[in-house]
C-alpha cells in the first residue's frame, strides 16, 4: 500500500490531536527536556511536537518529506506566533551537520521510517550525551467502545496492514522492537515510560480524524474515502450519539542516549 499523508493535509492540520502536554511535562520531569536545547524533529507532519517543543523554550529544527505537511504546519506555527526552521528532508538524511543537535524527538513517525537509517542518521546529528526520543500516540481499542467499532469499520474498507509495529501497537500502546533499533544504532541507557490519557472530539472531528488516518485519506481514491466517512458517520449516529466522544489512548515513549 502506497501511503501519502500529504493528500490528507487538510484534515491532518484540522482533525488530528497531537501529544498531550503531559507528554512535554513528562520529558521535562526526566531531564531530557528544558528552554534553550537545540531541538530536532523528525516527520514533523503538521509540526505538533516541533510547537510543543518551541512553547518550552527549544530552538527549533523540523523536517518532514511532504511539502504540503509543511505548508500546513508553518500556518499552525505562524498562528501561535512561534518560531521554527522547517526544512523539506527526511528522518534518514536530515541535511543537518554532525553534532548539531541536542534532542531529537519522532513523533507518531518512526514506523514509516527506515527504522535503522533512522537511527543511524540521529546519532549523526546528536551531540554527545544528547537524547533522542521515539514516541506513539494510539488509541485504544476496548470492547463496545468507538474505536473498537471504527477499527471494525477501518478493516472493512482497508483490510491491508501497512506495517506489523502499526498492528501490533494498536491495543496495547508499546512498541518493543524500537530498543532493538536503537541499541543497534550505538544508544544508550534506553528508558522508556506510558501513560493513558482520554482526548476529546466530536463526531465531526473524529470522522476528520478517521479520513487523515494512513488507511482512509493517506491510501484510498477520494472515491472510497467518501465512502468510508459516510459509513462512518451512519455508525457514529446510530451507536454513539451525542455531541462529543471520550477517546481513549496510550501514550508511550523511548528515551535513548547517544553516547
Amino acid at each position: 500500500m502506497r501511503v501519502d499523508f500529504g493528500r490528507t493535509a487538510d484534515d491532518y492540520v484540522k482533525h488530528r490531536a497531537g501529544f498531550p502536554e503531559s507528554f512535554f511535562q513528562r520529558l521535562a520531569r526526566e531531564g531530557v527536556l528544558r528552554a534553550g536545547l537545540r531541538a530536532l524533529d523528525v516527520g514533523t507532519g503538521t509540526g505538533t511536537v516541533a510547537r510543543g517543543l518551541a512553547r518550552w523554550g527549544c530552538l527549533v529544527t523540523a523536517v518532514d518529506p511532504s511539502a504540503s505537511m509543511l505548508d500546513g504546519a508553518r500556518s499552525l506555527a505562524s498562528e501561535a506566533e512561534l518560531s521554527i526552521d522547517w526544512r523539506l528532508a527526511t528522518a534518514e538524511h536530515t541535511g543537518l551537520p554532525e553534532g548539531s543537535v541536542d534532542l531529537a524527538v519522532a513523533g507518531q513517525c518512526w514506523h514509516w521510517f527506515d527504522r535503522p537509517a533512522a537511527a543511524r542518521e540521529a546519532a549523526r546529528v546528536l551531540v554527545p550525551g544528547g537524547r533522542l526520543v521515539i514516541a506513539h500516540l494510539d488509541w485504544l481499542a476496548m470492547p463496545g467502545n468507538v474505536v473498537e467499532a471504527t477499527e471494525g469499520l477501518l478493516d472493512v474498507f482497508n483490510p491491508q496492514l501497512v506495517s506489523p509495529d502499526v498492528r501490533f501497537g494498536h491495543g496495547v500502546g508499546v512498541y518493543p522492537a524500537w530498543f532493538q533499533d536503537l541499541s543497534r544504532a550505538g544508544f544508550q541507557s534506553l528508558e522508556s515510560f506510558s501513560f493513558d490519557v482520554l482526548l476529546p472530539y466530536t463526531p465531526e472531528s473524529w470522522r476528520g480524524r478517521m479520513r487523515a488516518s494512513n488507511k482512509v485519506g493517506a491510501s484510498l481514491p477520494p472515491d472510497a474515502v467518501a465512502r468510508f466517512d459516510a459509513a462512518l458517520a451512519s455508525l457514529l449516529a446510530e451507536r454513539f450519539p451525542g455531541d462529543s466522544l471520550a477517546i481513549p489512548h496510550r501514550v508511550f515513549a523511548l528515551v535513548a542516549t547517544r553516547p
